[in-house]
């Protein structure tokens, strides 16, 4: 355990983050499992509604740090790929 005053504030800080990166990193990644289920059960149409959304959530965890920037743009990318697949 920490024993000087400012790691302790610390260890208190990064245990607030690690629980708002694991939030913002379990929510995105139901929101992408939920959009994947829906294009794989022949929903397109929800499934396109839902992209946008999606991609938000996305990006709300790259502003935030909890991924990198490149890991969301490829999420982005391949989810896009996938709708535009099903469409056709």
């Amino acid at each position: 355990m920490a024993n000087h005053d400012s790691a302790v504030k610390k260890h208190r800080q990064d245990e607030k983050k690690r629980l708002n990166n694991r939030s913002n990193r379990s929510k995105m990644k139901n929101k992408i499992k939920t959009l994947k289920k829906k294009v794989g059960a022949g929903q397109k149409e929800d499934a396109a509604k839902m992209l946008p959304e999606t991609l938000s959530i996305i990006d709300m965890s790259v502003r935030k740090g909890t991924i990198h920037r490149n890991t969301g743009s490829r999420y982005k990318s391949r989810l896009q790929v996938l709708i535009n697949k099903s469409a056709k």
